[in-house]
């Protein structure tokens, strides 16, 4: 999977249990596990350790599937994912067995019953890299072709079909991070499906191409059909669910496909749909960790220090870093979670505005047990400010007013984060000529706050500000600064 991408948002997994549970109802490891207990001393495989082509009937048959036309490939997919976790061994022929050896249960079939749910994820996890492997291999139905493409070794010669199996895996690797980042991201799809054309144009199409050229259209009607074969591969091992591409859409009389960006909202179902299951969304996080992405989920940082919270969640979209909070405080006793807080959100580093931002908000969360953890710093020029507010907002009685020099601090220290938050530029907005509005003179006294962000803050301000006047004044302010900060 690709590796040099920023860490993503936090994704909100579902307890192992449940993840468990849903493992073993997967289609394809409850019939791994049937046939592993249908796996007998009469039980033949070739020298590959696949079920011998004579026992694919009896196999269909014992997983119920005798009357399915696909039965004989259902079972023989599932004797592969039994053999490769480790539910099935197989053991070479005896001498004088000619070139079939014998299986019988492995020793991963007891951890179905009397393993933890991390076992069971550990074997789904190892079930999944089979029909991966699967769904990244060519589609060739032909049984002739076939023929024609085997190799000496009767294997099939793969370089003929112009296929790069590593190029492959790579792509629908690539493909299935971004439908992660698509159901993780804050203001993505969620809980909700994907368009297939959306999808596969999230990787064909380049960032920095405004309207797609005929070429990469058919690039991305391609990467879709093949995404469509590959879901339905998937599909069955519990990783996502999938509406198939309509077939109507594929036969000669379908009229062309327009590109994405023109597909109407009533008819883009018909295109394909997708999206990654509770359980996809861990399984896909397990291979992005394994590629050495960073891949954070909720409530990793339950048990991490204050200072790793503050400096975690300003990242976070707004409301895994809520949760993620949340989670930190639950084993916490409120004054001592929030001393903590407070601490981890001092200093005069670039990113100490987000932290004490996110203290204040953590704050928030903990509630009236804070308050004496919170008057503690009434006099503290970097806490101060953010205590007075936090104890007017309850209406909290006995509140010092806070120094002239103090409320400047505390301005710019708001904008500083709010800066680095990269929240709504129109909100951004309110709160600087919300500033200025309630402070005449605001820029008289705030070039002289001694704040490491003041220049960088009054700039931003001479930019935001919608007041041509307002906004010269904050750029001479700015340099006025600038200068002070520099003699």
């Amino acid at each position: 999977m690709p590796s040099d991408r920023p860490t993503l948002p936090p994704v909100r997994l579902r307890p192992d249990a449940e993840l468990a549970r849903a493992a073993l109802a997967a289609p394809v490891l409850a019939r791994a596990v049937r046939l592993a207990r249908w796996a007998g001393p009469e039980t033949r495989v070739g020298a590959g350790g696949e079920l011998a082509e004579a026992q694919l009937g009896a196999a269909a048959e014992a997983l119920g599937l005798a009357g399915d036309e696909d039965g004989e490939a259902y079972a023989s997919e599932a004797w592969r994912v039994a053999v490769d976790t480790g539910l099935v061994e197989v053991r070479e022929p005896a001498d004088g067995a000619g070139d079939t050896g014998t299986a019988t249960a492995g020793d991963a079939l007891p951890l179905v019953t009397g393993g933890g749910p991390q076992d069971v994820l550990a074997l789904w996890l190892d079930g999944l890299e089979t029909v991966f492997a699967d769904a990244a291999a060519p589609v060739v139905d032909d049984v002739e072709a076939l023929e024609a493409l085997a190799g000496a070794d009767g294997g099939i010669d793969f370089d003929a079909l112009g296929w790069d199996p590593e190029a492959e895996a790579e792509f629908l690797d690539e493909v299935l991070a971004n439908l992660y980042l698509l159901t993780v991201a804050e203001g993505g799809s969620g809980e909700g499906p994907v368009p297939l054309p959306a999808l596969a144009a999230s990787v064909i199409v380049p960032d920095d191409m405004g309207e797609p050229t005929d070429e990469v259209l058919e690039q991305v009607s391609q990467a879709m059909m093949r995404l469509d074969d590959q879901f339905r591969v998937l599909e069955p091992m519990g990783l996502v669910e999938y509406r198939p591409v309509d077939e109507a859409l594929m036969t000669e009389e379908a009229p062309d496909e327009p590109s994405p960006a023109d597909l109407d909202e009533d008819d883009v179902a018909r295109y394909g749909m997708v999206r990654l299951t509770p359980l996809g969304l861990y399984g896909v996080r397990s291979r992005l960790l394994e590629a050495g992405v960073a891949a954070p989920a909720v409530g990793e940082l339950a048990e991490r220090g204050a200072d790793e919270l503050l400096g975690a969640v300003g990242a976070f979209p707004q409301a895994a870093a809520r949760a993620e909070t949340e989670q930190w405080l639950a084993g916490r006793e409120p004054v001592a979670a929030a001393r903590e807080l407070l601490a981890a959100a001092r200093g005069a580093d670039a990113g100490s505005p987000l932290r004490r931002l996110h203290c204040q908000q953590a704050l928030a969360l903990v509630g009236a047990g804070a308050e004496p953890a919170v008057r503690e710093v009434l006099d503290d020029p970097e806490l101060g400010g953010l205590a007075r507010v936090w104890l007017a907002e309850r209406g909290a009685g006995d509140v010092p007013p806070p120094p002239e020099e103090m409320i400047f601090w505390l301005a710019v220290d708001t904008i500083a984060a709010q800066l680095d938050a990269d929240g709504d530029l129109e909100e951004l907005q309110d709160l600087v000529e919300g500033l200025t509005g309630r402070h005449s003179g605001f820029f008289d006294e705030a070039w002289r706050v001694e704040h490491p962000s003041t220049p960088e803050v009054l700039e931003a301000m001479g930019r935001l500000h919608r007041d041509k006047r307002i906004a010269k004044d904050a750029r001479k302010a700015a340099f006025k600064a600038r200068s002070r900060a520099g003699s």
